[in-house]
């Protein structure tokens, strides 16, 4: 338990400096908006393109990855759906809570599987954003979709933005230059390397900005049922199939962190945006990045990392 208290303690410790530098209000507000956007939009492509350009992807096994990492996405999407109407939840809270419990904070998994094992994890991490990142957004928007809570123009806009997801084309031109075995010559894979390295820092800081205590006060059924899948089912099961696939140490520990990670500060966004329940929204992110500084360390260490 130590050595993964090590490992994540100072990923936390980052979390809650942004939470207190969020609290004072310094910088100013419109400052964590613009680096926000730096971090998604540069930083952290840049990592992403950094790590899966010249990694060994052949070591990872992907099929069995994608196996218990989307095996577990997609049966908990379905249960969700059919249990929507025994949840009675209005169509915008279960959209967030459909969020919450399928959405993941890619800053605090990256950064934790590197802690964790290194380069090794940090590879292993890139390939799980690269299954998931494109699966999770396409079921959150289909569940925005098929609540009906947009209309066409913002389903346009939706769509739109998928497309253009950084992250989802990061992953896709790190692959490319890997397979094609350009990889990032000269100099080239030091400052991609470089402006990625910024990417985790800065990251956890802004993921702390973006808690809201104040909401933490909301604890109905929506917030329950979200932390119940997000925390403690969805992490039961990736680390169970996980088990069964014979999963080497470190696959099966990244596969269990991706499946134990709270839910995306992003997910607040797409709440607002799509017509879902945003102060639910903002009670699940807040509360989820608080109880997983217990959860993830406890999931890991019960996996023997």
């Amino acid at each position: 338990m130590q050595g993964v208290a090590d490992a994540l303690g100072p990923l936390f410790l980052l979390i809650l400096l942004g939470a207190a530098l969020g609290r004072l209000r310094q910088p100013n507000g419109e400052f964590w908006v613009q680096l926000e956007k730096v971090i998604y939009f540069l930083l952290f492509p840049a990592m992403l393109v950094a790590t899966l350009a010249n990694a060994n992807v052949g070591e990872v096994p992907v099929f069995r990855l994608a196996l218990a990492l989307l095996g577990g996405m997609l049966l908990f999407a379905a249960l969700l759906w059919a249990t929507q109407a025994r949840l009675g939840l209005p169509a915008a809270a279960f959209t967030s809570v459909f969020q919450g419990a399928l959405r993941f904070n890619t800053y605090v998994g990256v950064a934790g599987a590197a802690a964790l094992h290194g380069s090794a994890g940090a590879t292993v991490a890139a390939v799980a954003v690269a299954l998931m990142v494109p699966i999770v957004n396409v079921l959150c928007v289909a569940s925005f979709i098929a609540a009906g809570t947009l209309g066409p123009s913002s389903l346009g806009r939706s769509l739109a933005a998928l497309v253009r997801n950084p992250l989802i084309l990061a992953c896709l031109a790190g692959i490319g230059l890997n397979l094609s075995g350009i990889g990032l010559p000269g100099w080239s894979g030091t400052a991609v390397a470089l402006l990625g390295q910024a990417a985790l820092p800065l990251g956890l800081v802004a993921v702390g900005v973006a808690l809201r205590p104040q909401a933490l006060l909301r604890l109905d059924r929506g917030v329950w049922a979200a932390n119940l899948v997000k925390l403690v089912l969805m992490p039961a099961l990736v680390f169970g199939v996980a088990l069964l696939l014979g999963l080497d140490a470190v696959s099966r520990d990244v596969a269990l962190l991706f499946a134990a990670l709270p839910t995306a500060t992003s997910a607040y966004i797409l709440a607002r945006q799509l017509g879902g329940d945003a102060e639910l929204m903002a009670a699940l992110i807040t509360g989820q990045t608080l109880l997983a500084m217990l959860t993830l360390p406890a999931w890991l260490h019960l996996a023997g990392s």
